[in-house]
């Protein structure tokens, strides 16, 4: 009996301090609260503003295939814990101000190491659970992530409200919260001792991963994905900007508009693999989309406090699992080019950049129904993608 129990808890030890990478995987999140502050701090435009999660998302584009190449050299252990290393000096940043320009290296630093932790995390989980519970493990390592993003504009609140004269940082008490928690995965996963299984074959290469573009139905899933995150990073910021130019709250109240989003965000990532065993994707997909156009129409016309709620929830639902759909059926349309069509998924993350730089130029020229109109144009291009799903028998 005890010899049986011995790899479980094995298992189990290497898995919590993976699941802590998992949180720290969420601190990228907290640049759409964060640049709301900035917003108010500095008396930025809509379209200055932006750029601080447009930034962020921008090096997924850089990054996310020299990563799988560098986890053949390195291992995918060395590096999330580089990506770790990163993530811990870009929240350190902050602590020394907020001036425009620290800001900006501090979230592009924030933006290098998130890229590095997508790549690699996910991988490195596989070499400890394996089959069907590594998909469960996949979900509850997001559902870990999903704390972290709607935590965050509640420690940013707190600490705008808080009087800490012995840190006088106010909002950005944030950053040295989640730094302490990044060095905690640090130690804790430097002290963890994993045996990666070897990859197959040669690294991918940025014209390998590129010549899949050529595919139309890879195409298609790659534009999903930037239409995915672009909402995403569109709803969590743009949330808390509706509610204060229609409703005229202060950027502390308006910011649980944000935390509403990743609360229903992460009860659909948690329910989706639950539902998913018994509707189709193509199914999910529709209902999930139907969600997210039903919330875009109500954001053009509504003026009620809990209307608006109800409308941020549905996009939080709505969004929760149209990228393991896309990305899944991204996979069962070319198996032999996994880890190409991987790394261009992951790269699709740059959706990120372009959907905020939209939407703050638009919310600039016509205020926040602009950046909702922009979003909507993502959910329309949804609909476009779902006949093209397989139905799993």
């Amino acid at each position: 009996m005890h010899n049986s129990s011995q790899p479980q808890s094995s298992a189990m030890t290497k898995l919590l301090p993976l699941m802590l990478c998992f949180f720290a995987m969420g601190f990228v999140d907290l640049v759409g609260i964060a640049s709301n502050y900035v917003k108010a701090d500095l008396g930025l435009t809509d379209s200055q503003a932006n750029i601080f999660p447009s930034l962020v998302f921008f090096w997924f584009l850089i990054f996310s295939v020299p990563t799988g190449m560098l986890m053949n050299r390195i291992g995918q252990r060395n590096t999330v814990l580089l990506s770790l290393i990163v993530t811990a000096v870009s929240l350190l940043l902050p602590v020394f101000g907020d001036s425009y320009t620290l800001m900006l290296l501090s979230f592009s630093l924030l933006g290098i190491g998130n890229a590095l932790m997508q790549t690699s995390l996910n991988p490195l989980l596989s070499n400890i659970v394996r089959g069907e519970q590594l998909a469960s493990s996949l979900t509850f390592g997001q559902f870990v992530k999903a704390i972290a993003s709607f935590l965050a504009p509640y420690i940013a609140m707190w600490g705008a409200t808080q009087s800490i004269p012995e840190f006088g940082m106010g909002w950005r008490v944030l950053f040295p919260v989640y730094m302490i928690i990044a060095v905690l995965a640090i130690l804790w996963l430097s002290g963890t001792t994993i045996k990666e299984a070897k990859e197959d074959g040669q690294p991918s290469t940025f014209k390998e991963c590129l010549a899949l573009l050529g595919k139309p139905f890879i195409l298609l899933s790659f534009i999903g994905i930037m239409c995915h995150v672009g909402i995403d990073v569109g709803t969590n910021t743009t949330a808390p900007k509706i509610l204060i130019e229609r409703l005229d709250m202060s950027l502390d109240a308006a910011a649980f508009a944000t935390s509403l989003y990743f609360i229903f965000r992460t009860l659909g990532c948690l329910l989706g693999s639950v539902i998913l065993r018994h509707l189709s994707p193509r199914t999910f997909f529709a209902i999930s989309v139907a969600c997210m156009l039903a919330a875009m129409v109500g954001l053009f016309f509504f003026h009620d406090k809990a209307l608006i709620y109800v409308c941020i929830a549905l996009i939080g639902f709505g969004n929760s699992n149209i990228f393991p759909i896309i990305f899944a059926q991204a996979m069962l349309a070319m198996p032999h080019k996994r880890n190409e069509v991987s790394g261009l998924m992951i790269m699709g993350l740059f959706g990120g950049t372009v959907f905020p730089l939209a939407m703050g130029v638009a919310s600039d020229a016509i205020g926040q129904i602009g950046a909702v109109a922009v979003m909507t144009i993502g959910v329309i291009y949804l609909f476009t993608y779902l006949p093209r799903i397989r139905i799993n028998k």
